[in-house]
């Protein structure tokens, strides 16, 4: 992974925007400096081939009151954000000026979360920038078993749903890995992002 300058970056929704838009995406180191990043390979869950695991069918299926989840869209945002924040132990690349900044780009429609409930509260989740017919995921939480797997199933299916072509995760893990996700070269990556973002797609 490659980053930028030592200083800060700066935050505001059109230069974020534009960042993505390059493939760029900012991270606050330990000392709370904000860079721009980007990977090579990138990571990223083909739509058209995304997997669901089969120990998940059964659970997607239950409704709220037969011990499934309820699932919603841009309920909480700031919430699910601060969530991923507390998950990760030993420092986090999430800090203040980033939930400040990505909480400005959820009021103006480009940031979004898909949460998990359960009996009232928030269990799992997670959030993402969408440009064109491009999403960003950022990172996902759970405080429930498998409640940020039905999370991710529930945005691929919105994403398909919506005409959505590209869906980044940055990196794989083993756990993006059992859905599907691989890596390509950042040349590849940066074609299909030139063409997703010229489609006109609407996550809400």
């Amino acid at each position: 992974m490659r980053k930028s300058m030592p200083e800060s970056v700066p935050l505001d929704p059109r230069t974020l925007m534009n960042a993505y838009a390059k493939g760029l995406f900012p991270m606050a180191n330990r000392s709370g400096v904000i860079q721009w990043f980007t990977a090579d390979p990138r990571g990223v869950i083909p739509l058209e081939s995304f997997h669901l695991p089969g120990t998940l069918r059964a659970l997607i299926r239950k409704s709220p009151a037969e011990g499934g989840f309820e699932m919603r869209i841009n309920h909480d945002f700031e919430s699910a954000m601060r969530a991923c924040r507390e998950k990760r132990t030993g420092g986090t690349w999430i800090n203040e000026q980033l939930i400040e900044a990505y909480i400005r780009l959820h009021k103006i429609g480009m940031a979004h979360s898909v949460e998990a409930w359960k009996e009232g509260k928030l269990v799992g989740g997670l959030y993402g920038v969408s440009l064109g017919a491009a999403f960003f995921g950022e990172s996902m939480f759970h405080r429930a078993r498998d409640a940020s797997k039905v999370a991710l199933v529930h945005l691929v299916n919105r994403l398909r749903e919506r005409g959505f072509v590209l869906l980044d995760t940055q990196a794989t893990t083993p756990h993006l890995r059992q859905f599907g996700c691989i890596d390509i070269p950042a040349a590849d990556y940066l074609r299909q992002l030139k063409s997703a973002i010229k489609k006109d797609c609407e996550f809400d």
